[in-house]
């Protein structure tokens, strides 16, 4: 319970978790076309959020509901139930990107209905 003792006073916790569900020997694909949409271009791992990775990690920004115990509820977590969650970490704004973000069209294409609830 104490590891998350003053978490509430934050509104946002970075989430680091493992793709635990992919095959052992999922292949990573080292260069691709994001969702196999060949209209968005070839791009390598490091440049899309893709769960076949060389180190199978997942990181997602995520907002805090609520925090009792030893549970953290949030919303806006990227991952399945069940993924196993490696670490948490408040976030702070001054380790938020200083200045503009920048991302290529298609990102925002990709991007757009993600969050919709289905």
């Amino acid at each position: 319970m104490e590891s998350l003792a003053g978490l509430k006073q934050f509104s946002h916790v970075e989430v680091i978790y493992l793709f635990n569900h992919l095959e052992s020997d999922a292949a990573v694909e080292w260069a691709r076309h994001p969702r196999s949409n060949k209209l968005w271009p070839k791009v390598g791992i490091f440049a899309q959020r893709a769960s076949r990775r060389p180190n199978r990690l997942g990181a997602t920004i995520a907002r805090i509901v609520g925090v009792r115990g030893r549970a953290l509820k949030v919303k806006g977590l990227d991952a399945v139930d069940g993924t196993p969650v490696l670490d948490v970490k408040p976030v702070f704004k001054e380790f938020l990107p200083r200045g503009s973000v920048r991302q290529p069209r298609w990102v925002s294409e990709l991007m757009k209905d993600y969050w919709r609830k289905v």
